[in-house]
């Protein structure tokens, strides 16, 4: 193999500062708007899907905490754990103080890309959660939709403005109104943006799901604006789980669960029918699973769709929508890599998770060397950044990056 192309990342995060909602909201929102106060903390425990029960007490651990109405979401180092070894990566609380700045500001973020051998990142949020679920859960709508602009503009403006695209720009959307989420896709695709967070399940959020017919309008903003929707593990509040006194781990092992079960849920729903050129990426979901579930969902079409519900809604195998539309995205996945021909070269993207617990940064540029031994050039660059730059709809190594995926 040659040298390792520079890698586009597609998965990442961003520790919002203390400023955003503060600077990014109307004037009138922003007493009610989120905002940064410090506290001390005793114990806390994580619920699943980027939510947890704490206490509070006159003599915890100092921490930096947002505030927005009844919530109290605690920095903690386990979310912000690049610059630590792995036995401190814990659910300890912390002050920004105590977090790498790359975690937080867009300049410190670029630089540690760059040491990482990485160009370009699209960045998940903290705050709002992994599709906005933070501001679908307040009680006043205009304030909710209110703090998705403010996220989005900031997004945009400051956390990608200066970067000379090596933060590439990810918005969150009001979930509660699909008209709503289809005007912020136009409105932040006439400035460049053609990525969008979403639900991996939404109905897990008691919203309408997407065999619903409700996210039309949103849908086809999307696929009007060439925009990606990308569905993060957890981006339905919950993650898989055995029983309640099981390890964390167990979660953490089954998370791909999500994923593969969302994956199911599109590739059955007839949504890649109505519209054809729409895009979904799997963030973090891995991708070993996915030869098994494209096996097993053209079993069922072929043999069960009278009964099952989908012989008139899904005309072809469902795997065919998969290699037409979808993207998984990885970090580690050696069994992945070595079903390259069913998982599929045009459809597999890499990223790092900065500066979460699983991020492979500052050591990036080793493991996806190792994982591409044995992988032709032309796929390394696929896997690296060319997929990458399709699904993103980037303006970048033009001559090198094919039309559509294999169909």
């Amino acid at each position: 193999m040659g040298e390792l192309p520079k890698i586009i990342s597609v998965d990442d995060h961003v520790v919002e500062p203390a400023h955003v909602w503060q600077t990014w909201l109307p004037e009138r929102f922003r007493a009610e708007g989120p905002r940064v106060e410090r506290r001390r903390v005793g114990d806390m425990a994580h619920v699943g899907g980027g939510t947890y029960s704490q206490e509070f007490t006159d003599d915890g651990r100092p921490a930096d905490c947002w505030v927005f109405g009844d919530l109290v979401y605690i920095h903690k180092r386990h979310v912000a754990a690049v610059g630590y070894s792995r036995d401190e990566m814990t659910m300890t609380p912390m002050t920004y103080d105590e977090m790498r700045p790359g975690c937080y500001d867009p300049k410190a973020r670029v630089a540690d890309q760059e040491m990482n051998h990485v160009e370009a990142s699209l960045c998940f949020p903290t705050l709002p959660r992994f599709c906005g679920q933070t501001f679908t859960e307040a009680n006043d709508r205009d304030l909710g939709l209110a703090c998705v602009k403010a996220y989005n503009d900031w997004m945009v403006e400051e956390w990608c403005g200066d970067s000379d695209g090596a933060l590439i720009p990810l918005i969150i959307i009001p979930l509660w109104d699909a008209e709503l989420a289809a005007a912020e896709v136009r409105r932040n695709a006439e400035r460049g943006v053609h990525a969008v967070c979403f639900s991996e399940v939404p109905a897990h959020l008691g919203l309408p799901s997407i065999h619903s017919g409700f996210w039309n309008p949103f849908f086809a903003a999307c696929e009007e604006t060439e925009t990606t929707i990308n569905m993060h593990i957890g981006s339905s509040s919950r993650m898989p789980a055995t029983s309640p006194d099981a390890p964390t781990a167990v979660a953490a092992s089954l998370s791909f669960n999500n994923a593969m079960a969302s994956m199911s849920d599109w590739l059955f729903s007839g949504n890649l029918v109505t519209y054809p050129s729409l895009k979904l990426a799997y963030s973090e979901g891995q991708i070993g699973w996915i030869p098994y579930i494209l096996e097993r969902v053209d079993d069922v079409w072929s043999e069960h769709r009278a009964w099952g519900g989908v012989k008139d809604l899904i005309p072809e195998p469902p795997s065919s929508y998969y290699y037409r539309n979808m993207f998984g995205c990885f970090f580690r996945d050696q069994h992945g890599i070595d079903s390259l021909d069913k998982v599929g070269v045009d459809n597999i993207t890499f990223e790092t998770d900065y500066p979460h617990t699983d991020s492979t940064w500052p050591n990036t540029k080793e493991v996806a060397t190792e994982l591409m031994l044995g992988v032709a050039d032309e796929d390394v660059y696929k896997i690296m950044r060319g997929n990458a730059i399709r699904m993103l709809a980037l303006d970048l190594d033009r001559e090198r990056t094919p039309v559509g995926a294999r169909s």
